[in-house]
């Protein structure tokens, strides 16, 4: 486990399976908020985060959450050895969503830049959250189903899977 990709719908724990999984194994974690997103919320010109992105994925070791764009998911996806996909049911995600809206309140969400619009990124996730499960998500699970025979690959169901993830990584 060097090259580790953690994707999944919006709102499914990828930044907190991250930072758990770089404390680990001391890999160094790459939120793609804080490279694709600006102090404020702006977007980072695409030129520049496709940059960031090429140098991250072509280190020797990383972790990287997030989406970021179809052009580097489906790069950083081929490139890394160790796949972790958090494919919970869709009201875990709408679940976890708002309560990180409720959380950012008291504490700025983890991986997010600084000052970000969080209603907005809210409102936006909610729209997203069901795009990516009825567009992406099929396409997630065919992947990683054929990636299997090359890569290791998590793919992971439940809070319980989730658990017995970091129980099997503490080992």
């Amino acid at each position: 486990m060097k090259k580790v990709a953690v994707f999944g719908n919006t709102g499914g724990g990828k930044s907190t399976l991250s930072q758990k999984l770089a404390e680990i194994t001391n890999l160094p974690l790459y939120p793609l908020d804080l490279i694709q997103y600006e102090v404020g919320g702006k977007e980072v010109k695409y030129q520049d985060y496709r940059q960031s992105h090429a140098r991250i994925i072509n280190s020797e070791k990383w972790i990287v959450d997030g989406f970021g764009s179809m052009e580097t998911l489906w790069q950083r996806l081929e490139a890394a050895d160790t796949l972790i996909y958090l494919d919970l049911p869709l009201q875990i995600h709408f679940f976890w969503v708002t309560k990180r809206l409720i959380k950012s309140i008291f504490k700025k969400p983890e991986a997010w830049p600084e000052n970000s619009p969080i209603l907005k990124s809210t409102f936006n996730c909610y729209r997203t959250l069901w795009l990516c499960h009825t567009r992406l998500t099929p396409k997630y699970r065919e992947y990683i189903s054929k990636a299997s025979q090359t890569k290791q690959v998590y793919h992971l169901k439940s809070r319980s899977d989730i658990s017995g993830f970091f129980k099997a990584m503490e080992l």
